[in-house]
């Protein structure tokens, strides 16, 4: 379980969160909205060590881990896939994935069993599978970067814009993909613009603004709750 509580951030003495809270069980999925600036990279970048919180709290599985270097994170359970295509630039796609290894401590039949099942949902890598990284499109590069998470087995599994550079019609096997992994026992953190498509696959889903949490509710109700902050926005714009 990813556990955050009234989590602080932001760069130098720029505030970007304050006070943000969640909670992912095993197996659930929790879509993160809002606008472009609003916190939501500040977010995942802060629970994965990437930048220090000034204040508040983040446990993985009741361990504190607050503030951990993003390798020690890693290596207890936790992985960022960052947007703008991270990887490997002068491997080829094959030992990008394989990087994923030393996380598992060497399973090389779970490797092989996790190679098979990315294969299945992403047959573009086995057709570039000996290309260097770097020569991959910013769609195929994003597919990579997931791969590499997937392989490592992480119990989180932090997700920034996974649409990033992607044709929108290769977003819902990506979300099918995170939806099945999640049913295997790991919990999954999206951030996504894209409400609609994303919405359906998740089982949670919060609205952050300036830093702040606004929503936070089943998937389900996340229309009802957007139309009635959109409404309630309205008419206070029409009283003042």
């Amino acid at each position: 379980m990813l556990e955050v509580d009234n989590l602080t951030a932001g760069y130098g003495d720029i505030p970007v969160l304050r006070n943000v809270s969640l909670k992912v069980e095993p197996g659930e999925i929790l879509l993160i909205g809002g606008e472009n600036g609003a916190g939501k990279s500040t977010l995942l970048r802060a629970i994965s060590g990437f930048n220090k919180p000034t204040g508040g709290t983040v446990r993985l599985g009741g361990e504190d881990i607050t503030g951990l270097p993003p390798e020690q994170a890693a290596r207890k359970g936790l992985r960022l896939v960052l947007d703008g295509h991270r990887v490997f630039s002068e491997l080829t796609v094959y030992d990008n994935l394989r990087m994923g290894v030393a996380a598992r401590r060497g399973d090389r039949a779970g490797f092989e069993k996790t190679l098979e099942e990315i294969y299945d949902v992403f047959p573009i890598l086995v057709e570039k599978r000996n290309a260097r990284a770097r020569d991959l499109s910013g769609g195929q590069q994003q597919i990579l970067a997931l791969g590499q998470a997937f392989v490592a087995q992480p119990k989180v599994l932090l997700c920034d814009e996974p649409s990033m550079g992607l044709a929108q019609a290769l977003l819902p096997p990506i979300l099918s993909f995170l939806r099945r992994w999640a049913e295997q026992g790991t919990a999954v953190v999206i951030v996504e613009q894209h409400l609609k498509v994303t919405q359906p696959y998740t089982d949670r889903a919060m609205i952050i603004q300036r830093g702040e949490v606004v929503i936070d509710c089943p998937s389900t109700q996340l229309d009802a709750e957007l139309a009635a902050m959109h409404e309630a926005r309205r008419s206070a714009m029409a009283s003042g």
